[in-house]
């Protein structure tokens, strides 16, 4: 890098060589902070993604995932600007899975960022894997307006691909978010909107999700539960299987009981027994 009388010009690219080379060898010595430095010297000197790449590595071992996530996000804006946005979208994935663990709010940010480039190349499946991941971390951290949102976003691509069962699924989930929000009308225009799906009125799904809308206003737990525990809910994706084993209908979960069957509990047994006598002698001599 230095200049002199014969050398008015620093060589920047040979620095570059020489300054990844020392990285290694740092890092190879387990001196992960000399590493480092030896990494962002090498990108200032011939800032490109292969240097980037050498020091998120760097970080990655030295447990500096915000840092490392930064500069995966760096070096993904840089394949956008060549004019390669798979790469571009891939970068992201990657740093969305690193940062999953530590930071859930930053992945669902990057994978919809991914989510966005895919489906700004047309590359739909890419795309929907990506908002998939988004939408599950959303929901598992109680995230449900924005899980709400991000189901509906992928079950209007997969209707768009015509991929209907999946869209079957995406339904039930969206009713189970919808419902933890106790938003009983969002999950019952959901359910309704579905009827236009080819195939959806009449399937199981449909079925199943009529009786758990049916269950959950008639404050009927056993049947929320009952409904909940099919194959159909148990086998989803984990995230929303939970939220239907954790689904607790309005008042406590207790069943709703019939106006009658209140009424006789407060009399007493005994009184119970006179009234059935008096609607048995009020029809003893038939309807007519």
């Amino acid at each position: 890098l230095k200049t002199g009388f014969l050398k008015w010009k620093p060589d920047y690219d040979s620095a570059a060589t020489e300054y990844g080379k020392a990285a290694v060898a740092f890092k190879n010595a387990k001196q992960f902070d000399q590493a480092r430095e030896a990494c962002l010297r090498e990108a200032e000197a011939h800032e490109n993604n292969k240097a980037n790449i050498s020091l998120t590595i760097a970080l990655q071992e030295m447990q500096r995932l915000p840092e490392a996530v930064q500069l995966i996000e760096k070096a993904s804006m840089m394949y956008l600007e060549n004019g390669t946005p798979d790469t571009a979208a891939i970068a992201l994935e990657r740093a969305g899975k690193l940062i999953e663990n530590v930071s859930p709010e930053k992945a669902v940010q990057l994978y919809q960022q991914a989510a966005s480039v895919f489906e700004n190349e047309e590359r739909l499946r890419q795309a929907l894997e990506m908002l998939g991941k988004a939408s599950r971390l959303l929901v598992r951290g109680r995230r449900l307006d924005e899980a709400a949102l991000s189901l509906q976003k992928e079950k209007s691509i997969y209707k768009e691909i015509e991929n209907y069962p999946t869209c079957y699924k995406k339904t039930i989930a969206q009713v189970l978010v919808h419902l933890h929000r106790n938003d009983y009308v969002a999950a019952e225009r959901c359910v309704r909107e579905s009827y236009s799906i080819p195939g959806f009125n009449g399937s199981e799904d449909c079925a199943a999700l009529e009786q758990l809308l049916e269950g959950y206003d008639q404050q009927d737990q056993d049947q929320v539960s009952e409904v909940c525990n099919l194959p159909l809910f148990k086998y989803m994706d984990n995230d929303y299987a939970k939220l239907g084993l954790t689904l607790v209908v309005p008042g406590g979960g207790i069943k709703k009981k019939s106006p009658n069957a209140a009424q006789d509990k407060a009399r007493g047994p005994a009184t119970v027994g006179s009234h059935a006598e008096e609607e048995e002698d009020e029809y003893s001599g038939g309807l007519c």
